[in-house]
């Protein structure tokens, strides 16, 4: 299973893959805007916009994609590790060890 977060801060990518890998999912991270969202994005479970950390364009192009391939959109006006795992734990159960 694969999220793709849009938004977030750069010096936070480790923590978000780690809190994805708690919940069995690889994360694809898109801090910043590079490249064409619809080349990447693949097909994801979820993904995941971090509004307040991104661009209005960039949530434009993920929710186009996100729409275009029936993919669900969960939205977090934070982007704070908490944030995400609340959000995570919505959609998923935690990954057993």
């Amino acid at each position: 299973m694969s999220v793709v977060i849009v938004g977030g801060n750069e010096c936070m990518v480790c923590q978000y893959q780690d809190i994805c890998s708690r919940y069995g999912c690889q994360a694809k991270i898109f801090a910043k805007k590079r490249g064409s969202l619809r080349k990447s994005i693949g097909t994801p479970a979820l993904v995941v916009l971090m509004t307040s950390t991104v661009s209005h364009k960039l949530v434009e192009s993920a929710l186009q994609e996100a729409k275009r391939r029936n993919i669900p959109v969960a939205r977090s006006r934070s982007s704070s590790a908490s944030a995400l795992q609340g959000v995570l734990s919505q959609h998923f159960a935690p990954a057993t060890s």
